[in-house]
């Protein structure tokens, strides 16, 4: 097997199945990782993933997807969505329903809807961040639990993938903005591009600095 590249070289703690194996010891049955990408920018949908692993894809090394490079993020996209060891599914929400209920509750609509889109209904979930309520199946929730859970780790890869895949390809229809590249993050070549050519439709007017533009080209 190839060995992956563009990992941090430190020697931080990687994510493990302690929190999994812990669940499993005590009565759980199945338990999945929730994690999701997005929440920040100022354009495109916000996406999460639900991620069941199997015991025996423990050793593989995965590492929370913010730590990781882009080649080695679909590098891993690729095997974890490939592997009959990997059960998975992702949600988007997209901006008109991040407008109407705020990115935090879009957010954690995201997660519910990526956990009950599995095949297998999990008996507990490992979240990243804090708890989500409501929530359909009992919880536990991470802080950092990308970079602790490696069934969090999995979901956040595959969240950031299938996200960034889809703002590479809206860049073609809008390339004024430079999606390909920021991916609706808040850099300063974002920024120039909104303010010269105003918003479009996948920018998020609830956030501040697109609602100005708003006002500024009506």
């Amino acid at each position: 097997m190839a060995k992956l590249s563009g990992r941090r070289a430190d020697t931080a703690p990687r994510p493990d199945f302690s929190f999994e194996r812990h669940l499993l010891a005590t009565g759980e049955t199945i338990v999945a990782g929730v994690d999701e990408a997005g929440r920040g920018p100022l354009a495109g949908p916000v996406t999460a993933a639900a991620v069941i692993l199997h015991e025996s894809y423990i050793d593989v090394p995965l590492n929370d997807s913010k730590q990781l490079d882009a080649d080695t993020r679909e590098e891993f996209f690729v095997r974890l969505t490939t592997d009959v060891r990997v059960e998975w599914a992702v949600v988007m929400v997209d901006v008109e329903e991040i407008d109407r209920l705020n990115i935090l509750r879009a957010s954690h609509e995201a997660m519910r809807r990526a956990v009950l889109a599995l095949s297998r209904r999990p008996s507990h979930v490992l979240i990243d961040g804090l708890p989500v309520r409501p929530f359909p199946i009992p919880q536990t929730a991470l802080v950092e639990g990308d970079a602790r859970s490696l069934s969090i780790a999995a979901a956040s890869i595959i969240a950031k993938v299938t996200r960034d895949r889809w703002m590479e390809e809206v860049d073609a229809k809008y390339p004024q903005y430079g999606f390909a590249r920021h991916k609706g993050y808040a850099t300063p070549e974002h920024f120039a591009m909104l303010f010269e050519h105003g918003p479009c439709p996948i920018h998020r007017r609830s956030f501040e600095p697109v609602a100005q533009t708003y006002l500024r080209f009506g």
